[in-house]
């Protein structure tokens, strides 16, 4: 049986590390799930959850952006949040080497490397966000000020 400490992701040794407080939801899942599903496993609304991508700009800069599940990431508004000309979304095969996570399990939090991180504006309406914890099957939950403790994390409107 694992310990508790087994349990812990980098994204959570980083918050105890900043000593901010986060609640962590660990759920059975042998394969990536869709944020939807996520959204609908802990029985929250999917707005309050927020999927994480990795993107690479025409300059060759890698940016995170976070957004509700059930939206579509604007990549022009995504551009242009990272004044950048254009953007794009990187290859599956690459998030593992550059983020040190998976497809399913990507949390902006704890990557090999900090990258400039957006999120939707719509995460200032809710006291907490849901977002991925580091591993399929966990997710954290924390606020979007707290995140930003040891995230330089900014807003934009980034939906289409």
């Amino acid at each position: 049986m694992a310990k508790p400490h087994d349990q812990k992701t980098n994204a959570m040794r980083v918050l105890d590390a900043a000593g901010i407080e986060y609640v962590s939801r660990m759920f059975e899942c042998p394969e990536a799930l869709s944020g939807i599903e996520v959204a609908r496993l802990l029985d929250l609304e999917p707005e309050r959850v927020f999927k994480t991508l990795v993107t690479e700009g025409r300059s060759g800069e890698h940016y995170v952006f976070m957004i509700p599940v059930a939206e579509e990431l604007d990549l022009k508004k995504a551009a242009t949040a990272v004044k950048e000309k254009s953007i794009a979304m990187i290859k599956s095969k690459e998030l593992l080497p550059l983020t040190g996570y998976v497809h399913g399990g990507c949390s902006p939090i704890g990557m090999k490397k900090a990258f400039t991180t957006v999120a939707d504006e719509t995460a200032i309406l809710f006291d907490r966000i849901v977002f991925s914890g580091g591993r399929i099957g966990t997710q954290i939950e924390a606020s979007i000020d707290d995140l930003s403790r040891v995230l330089a994390v900014s807003t934009a409107d980034l939906t289409v």
